[in-house]
């Protein structure tokens, strides 16, 4: 996964494996408390970076996340962090039906996801046909069975889900529930304490600097999740870092 933000450098994306598109909605609503672009902008730009690379498999919409610290950002409720997620995702497939957005649940506790399903459906969005369906603001919850219990119910109403942001913790209790995931765990310390793995740079030979961005970090710590996990159905589950 890659967020949108990252974007606008490259001209050209050649991707080796699929991969997935980032709003970047986490960052803009803590920073700024809420969206800076609109949803026209935001098809635009999704569409520029679609047809300018290889193996995009989707794209995330203009969602608002539902953590108290959100709440607290943009003045806002739960419900209507729900009415805003799903206006964009309409306006998105109204302006861009060609493109893989997808929609996203939103919510804090178990109820309130089951209500944004339903409200999706009172709209006139059958859920059960989407190819992924996100689920967000769960990351700070993902260790607890409250969160388990989120994606179970949800898969059992015949939803494919993808688990936004899930650390080792999330995915070692979720990974037979959830069909992809995305996560920046693998980095943390690398980013945080400036660790490295140890690799030499296979172009100049001299040690990596830095593995915030490392390909061999990334695959280390794939690596690991699906060793560390109890759940053999892990090796089914998508990551995308």
């Amino acid at each position: 996964m890659v967020s949108i933000t990252r974007m606008p450098k490259y001209k050209q994306i050649i991707a080796n494996a699929p991969w997935v598109l980032d709003s970047g909605g986490f960052t803009e609503l803590a920073i700024h408390g809420g969206w800076r672009s609109t949803a026209k902008q935001h098809a635009d730009n999704v569409r520029r970076i679609s047809t300018s690379s290889t193996n995009m498999r989707w794209a995330s919409p203009q969602d608002w996340m539902c953590e108290p610290s959100m709440l607290k950002k943009t003045g806002k409720t739960v419900q209507e962090h729900q009415t805003l997620t799903i206006n964009n995702f309409i306006e998105l497939r109204q302006l861009a039906a060609d493109l893989p957005i997808i929609p996203v649940l939103q919510g804090w506790v178990q109820a309130d996801y089951h209500r944004h399903a339903d409200q999706y459906a009172a709209r006139g969005i059958n859920l059960e046909t989407e190819p992924i369906v996100g689920v967000g603001s769960v990351c700070r919850r993902q260790g607890t069975i409250e969160a388990t219990q989120i994606f179970r119910t949800l898969a059992d109403r015949g939803l494919s889900l993808h688990a936004f942001g899930l650390k080792m913790q999330g995915l070692k209790t979720s990974a037979g529930i959830v069909k992809s995931s995305d996560s920046m765990a693998w980095s943390y310390s690398m980013r945080k304490q400036r660790l490295t793995c140890g690799r030499l740079n296979t172009r100049t030979g001299v040690p990596i600097p830095s593995c915030a961005n490392c390909l061999h970090a990334a695959l280390d710590w794939h690596t690991r999740a699906v060793n560390e996990s109890s759940d053999t159905r892990i090796e089914q589950l998508s990551f995308f870092c």
